[in-house]
């Protein structure tokens, strides 16, 4: 069986990380880069082996038919514009997130991988992290009962130290704290609780910290959920916090909680002094080389060649996950709560 031929858009931070993952793996190969800086073939396959072809006309790169995939490493103003293109000429999608800027075009990126048929994968690679899988686990085996409240916050200080920071400090680039950063929290929050959200209402605010000023938009958000079953769920974005970073991780049950990598159950007959630690890694780095995209990637090559949608981080959930984002941007803009 041969491997899927792999086409990156974007030869930035993120890209890196992609190509690693892709390259280790054992059922695809990065053969293509675009990239609007001309880069050097030769350079480009011997410090990634494997042979790549580079371009600087995305057009051209997306009508070379051996190739299977693309992964979308693009500045996020860019996301629409690639993932129609890619999805236009056939080719099966990895989108980094957040999937666009607006919920318009949002749907118009599902619109148009829908009209293809292509396989779609969203890289809310968060949800394929040990910790979020051993979680899920836990849940689905009731060790602490049925969910009815829980708060996942990412508390990440994105300062001038980043390289993104330039481009991400603009409205034009980050979008909001939850669109740029905060959507991983939203999106685990939504993985353990469900995502029939019924209202959202979010507030705004920004640190007085002069390090931040760059920003054109508030850097902190709170977003409180209320889903038609009945339970609330907690959802902040910090990305002015002056921290080490965090993924705050509460999650509060009929017979039990969990609290990070910590764990109180009736079920299991804890000390109700104390909790017990769980092994599991933790998301503790926003260093992407950090991130577990090498598993969510070979999930959505082997769904490729078996013809199955991607799980987890599907069209689906991407499209859900960020509707929620949008009405909850719209509800800290307006004042008011936003029923979906």
């Amino acid at each position: 069986m041969r491997k899927l031929n792999v086409g990156i858009i974007g030869y930035g931070w993120v890209a890196t990380a992609h190509i690693t993952a892709i390259n280790t793996g054992k059922l695809a190969e990065v053969t293509a880069i675009y990239s609007s800086r001309p880069q050097n073939d030769e350079e480009l396959s011997r410090k990634w082996g494997s042979p790549i072809t580079s371009y600087t006309d995305l057009n051209q790169m997306l009508s070379d038919k051996s190739i299977d995939v693309v992964s979308i490493c693009s500045y996020t103003y860019q996301h629409k514009e690639h993932a129609v293109a890619a999805a236009n000429a056939g080719k099966h999608i990895i989108l980094e997130k957040p999937m666009a800027l607006s919920w318009e075009d949002c749907l118009e990126i599902e619109a148009a991988v829908k009209k293809a048929g292509v396989k779609f994968c969203i890289c809310f690679e968060c949800r394929w992290s040990n910790q979020f899988l051993s979680t899920k686990s836990i849940l689905d085996q009731g060790l602490i009962g049925e969910l009815h409240y829980a708060e996942v916050d990412y508390l990440h200080g994105i300062g001038p130290w980043y390289g993104q920071f330039e481009w991400n400090a603009k409205k034009s680039g980050g979008g909001s704290a939850l669109l740029t950063a905060g959507c991983h929290a939203m999106d685990a929050l939504l993985l353990f609780m469900g995502s029939d959200v019924e209202e959202v209402t979010s507030y705004d605010t920004k640190t007085r910290s002069r390090i931040f000023d760059p920003y054109e938009y508030n850097t902190t958000s709170v977003t409180i959920l209320k889903f038609r079953s009945g339970k609330i769920g907690k959802c902040a974005a910090v990305v002015d916090c002056i921290q080490p970073y965090y993924f705050h991780t509460h999650l509060f049950g009929s017979e039990g909680s969990i609290l990070d990598n910590r764990i109180h159950s009736d079920k299991l007959k804890s000390d109700k002094h104390h909790w017990s630690e769980m092994s599991m890694k933790m998301l503790d780095s926003g260093d992407v080389a950090d991130h577990p995209y090498q598993t969510q990637f070979e999930t959505f090559f082997e769904g490729i060649l078996n013809n199955e949608d991607m799980p987890l981080t599907g069209l689906k959930e991407a499209i859900k996950t960020h509707e929620i984002i949008f009405a909850a941007d719209k509800s800290a803009a307006t004042g008011q709560s936003v029923r979906l």
